[in-house]
Formats: structure tokens, sequence, C-alpha cells
């Protein structure tokens, strides 16, 4: 029986600012779990603890109650147990693109020369074949997410944590990785938690939508996507694919004017 690849269970979290006078509650009791090897989005507004979900995720955060788990395991430290991707790139400008994507290999132990190898073999799969020496600042929006995406899987990680990703960069920019994104996925096997803001982004991705609305977040609203894949942008004139969008884009709207 296949476990989990991540389970939240019974999850709160608060933070305190200066000039609020008790802690804020973003998190109470919150429960959800993604099967290995799907892609899940989860879509909110701006301030609805989407962010604060992936950094606990990723270890950058504490619960102040309940456990995390993957796989079945308990995991207090998950540090360097996920792949994640911010919404900022995060590139060293001084790396070279190479030096950037090796930069897990070498935090877990290989010596340069061996992990410079095992980068190598994925440039061309990532479409960065040709760019392994130029610097950050010499590539494009997309390129640079590319760099991103590929310390992120080389990572080892099953789970990869995406938090809107492509959220900088423009509409045609953004379609040509979203697709890109599929292609990767469906290639390497492993299991997606994608956090964006955009509908028809979710929509495109997902087998499945997670809703965050009013914080704090107790519950989730789940949508199953009906469309097979492989999967073309087109896919989303469907008519069905069209009401599931309008029905989310009101939901939203209304968490939204509650703040």
């Amino acid at each position: 029986m296949n476990r989990p690849m991540l389970e939240l269970e019974s999850i709160s979290f608060s933070y305190t600012e200066d000039k609020i006078p008790h802690p804020v509650l973003v998190l109470d009791k919150l429960s959800l779990s993604i099967e290995p090897g799907e892609f899940v989005s989860i879509v909110g507004p701006s301030g609805s603890g989407k962010s604060t979900l992936f950094r606990l995720i990723t270890g950058l955060e504490q619960p102040g109650e309940g456990r995390i788990h993957f796989e079945g395991k308990t995991a207090a430290d998950r540090l360097g147990l996920v792949g994640y991707m911010p919404q900022q790139d995060l590139l060293m400008p001084w790396r070279t693109v190479l030096e950037n994507a090796v930069l897990p290999l070498q935090l877990q132990g290989y010596k340069t020369e061996r992990a410079a190898e095992k980068v190598r073999g994925l440039l061309k799969e990532f479409g960065l074949e040709g760019y392994e020496d130029r610097y950050p600042h010499n590539l494009s929006g997309g390129m640079r997410q590319r760099v991103s995406f590929l310390r992120a899987v080389i990572s080892g990680c099953n789970l990869l944590v995406l938090d809107e990703p492509f959220s900088a960069l423009d509409a045609i920019t953004r379609l040509s990785m979203q697709e890109w994104l599929l292609e990767q996925w469906t290639r390497n096997g492993k299991t997606i938690l994608f956090i964006t803001h955009d509908v028809e982004e979710a929509l495109f991705l997902s087998d499945r939508i997670l809703m965050f609305s009013q914080m704090p977040i107790a519950s989730v609203k789940e949508i199953m996507v009906p469309l097979p894949r492989p999967r073309k942008f087109d896919d989303l004139t469907d008519a069905d694919i069209q009401t599931i969008k309008t029905e989310l884009i009101s939901e939203l709207r209304k968490s939204a004017s509650f703040r």
C-alpha cells in the first residue's frame, strides 16, 4: 500500500508582528495529503497562507502544533528533504549556470568534478546545453527558472515544492515554461506541489487544485481537474474547464473581499 508522499496532520501556525498585540493564526489544525506522482496546485488570494505552507513543508518554519510526514515518516527536520523553487530563482550571480546547478550536490558532499559530470548529463534535457558557462545576468527569465528547477530536481528529492515560480515572467514565456514543466514532470516522475494565485495556470498544470480562502485556514476546497494528459493550452477552452475556472475565480474574489 502506497503511503502519501506528503501528509500534514492537524497543522497550526501563528506569527507575531510588533504592531499587532496578539499572534495571527494562519493555519488552524489543517490536514491534507499529496499522493506520489501527483501534480497538485494550491491557489488562493495574496496573504491567504500559501507561502506560509511552503515554508513549513520545506522546513524553513516549524508548526506550532501538528506533524508533517514524508512517505509515512514524521519529519521534524525537513531541510534538505524537499526540493524547492521559490518565487525568485536565487541564483548566485558570481556562479555560472553549471556552478549554480551543482550546488545541491556539493552540499550533499559530492566532489566538484563528480557533481559537474552529473549536471552536464542533464543540461540538454533542461534546455541549458551550451549555456553552462554563462552567468545569471546573461540569461533570460525563463532560462534562469530552468536552472532553478534543475537545481531543485538534482537535489534527489521526490517531492518538489514550487512557490509561484513563473509569476515574474511575461505571458508568452510563462506559457512556454508551463508546457516545459509538464514535460519535465512527465519525464522525471516527481511529485509536485505548485503554489500559485493564477487559476488558469493551476487548471492547466494540475491533477488536483486545493483552494485557500480566509485565514485561518482550517480546511481546503478540493477540485479535480477533468483533463486528460498530455495537455495543450487549448484544452482550457473546454466548457467544463471554463465552468470550473469561473467558479474558482468567484470563490477567490469572495475570499479577497473579506481582507
